[in-house]
């Protein structure tokens, strides 16, 4: 089974010899070798590169820890271009793997070599496109393409969407949401055919690959087990709000731990530094301004979070929602968790403010809409209840209610538009129209 990743091999295809360095990131196992050492490798192939123009090492590898010394990287990838009239193309793989080492060259004990100044010098080879690839976003995101001198294009990889699974799913197509939103979308737990074999991989990814990576780079001694509940208790309220402070409050008192909220803080941050969390923050439509807490966090991959949970809390409601966010994440929108305040007056007459929620509020340039899940609009009353802050807006930008049912798209008379969850998506283009 080869899925095409073609939003991503685009995206490379166009960059190609472009004199920048493509940092292509992501979620550890969520496909970034394979687009690289399979896919675009094949591309060059076909479209007469040779052999041996393609410089390759991954670095995850124990026959290649030799080349996570900076220096040992720096003169193996030279070695394997010898030739100075070829065009070479040099794949690195997880380049977080690469130490910060003394530098060798200068006096100052304080000075330090790392993968930065490997790149960089690797850069200015006139006959080399450098593609790396990482697992950490604080090594791999701004303020590392910053160091690259403006000179760096971030490609990020994300696990394969619901379209990618549907068009090779080799199923009755009426099951592929139902397994989606259970088993997510990293590649390799599509090639597997058992609950059990796709659960025990989940996990295994959690406990041998994602906790580990985190401990060991943050030199986390003592706290593995706040770590595993932190994560289960984000797992268990996507798509509900809180910060740091309540879930403090329930470390205390569901679990009787005490942990200081900016400790809870700073693990989060690390998780979404490794790409398994996302966060999003709330907007005031109205007042045109973001709220700063509480926040709504989501799963990179759903069925990661319901690994996490053993498959016991498979909410559709909440995983719908999850696997929205995420979709449109992957699309390139900035999205955030909308509030519309309405004002009312109580029985004897008195004002009272009601914040009403928007799912999502979805940016891209000039382009906006607003965006609710529901699992189903078919009564009334739930229909409302639904669209309650939506008709409250007061713009024209274009309002979305996508709703588990298998429904036709439809406007209301309030201009709302009704969109199915398969073909919203399924088609990314034309329900933006």
């Amino acid at each position: 089974m080869q899925y095409a990743r073609k939003q991503y091999m685009d995206q490379l295809i166009r960059k190609k010899d472009n004199g920048r360095i493509k940092v292509i990131t992501g979620l550890r196992r969520s496909g970034k070798s394979y687009l690289l050492f399979t896919l675009y490798r094949q591309y060059l192939l076909d479209n007469g590169v040779e052999e041996d123009q393609i410089v390759g090492l991954a670095l995850d590898e124990i026959d290649n820890a030799r080349y996570r010394n900076p220096c040992e990287l720096n003169k193996v990838v030279k070695d394997r271009m010898p030739d100075k009239d070829k065009r070479y193309y040099v794949f690195i793989d997880e380049i977080q793997f690469v130490t910060e080492i003394p530098n060798p060259y200068v006096d100052d004990p304080n000075e330090k070599l790392t993968f930065i100044d490997v790149v960089l010098g690797l850069m200015k080879l006139p006959n080399a496109d450098i593609y790396v690839t990482g697992s950490n976003s604080k090594m791999l995101s701004s303020d590392i393409l910053t160091q690259f001198r403006d000179r760096g294009d971030e490609i990020r990889v994300y696990p394969l969407s619901f379209a990618e699974v549907y068009e090779l799913y080799e199923r009755d197509k009426r099951g592929v949401w139902r397994d989606y939103y259970t088993y997510g979308g990293m590649p390799l737990v599509w090639t597997m055919e058992s609950h059990e074999e796709r659960s025990r991989y989940l996990r295994d990814l959690f406990d041998r690959t994602y906790i580990k990576d985190v401990l060991e780079r943050h030199q986390i001694n003592n706290d593995e087990e706040i770590l595993e509940i932190l994560l289960n208790v984000l797992a268990s309220g996507i798509g509900s709000l809180t910060n740091p402070s309540r879930l403090s409050n329930t470390f205390e008192s569901e679990r009787h731990i005490r942990i200081a909220p900016d400790t809870i803080d700073k693990y989060i941050g690390f998780f979404m530094e490794a790409f398994l969390i996302q966060k999003a923050e709330r907007y005031d439509v109205k007042g045109r301004k973001y709220i700063k807490t509480p926040v709504k966090y989501y799963y990179s991959d759903p069925g990661l979070r319901n690994a996490r949970l053993n498959f016991r809390q498979l909410e559709e409601t909440h995983l719908m929602e999850n696997v929205l966010y995420n979709d449109l994440i992957r699309r390139g929108f900035d999205v955030d968790v909308g509030v519309v305040e309405q004002n009312l007056r109580d029985e004897s007459g008195k004002n009272i403010r009601k914040q009403l929620e928007v799912d999502f509020v979805v940016n891209r340039g000039d382009e906006r809409y607003y965006i609710q899940s529901a699992l189903s609009i078919s009564d009334p009353e739930k229909k409302e209840q639904e669209i309650a802050s939506l008709i409250r807006i007061p713009d024209s930008f274009k309002k979305i209610v996508v709703v588990r049912d298998y429904v036709k798209s439809w406007r209301d008379d309030n201009g709302i538009q009704y969109v199915g969850i398969e073909d919203f998506l399924l088609d990314e283009g034309h329900i933006f129209r």
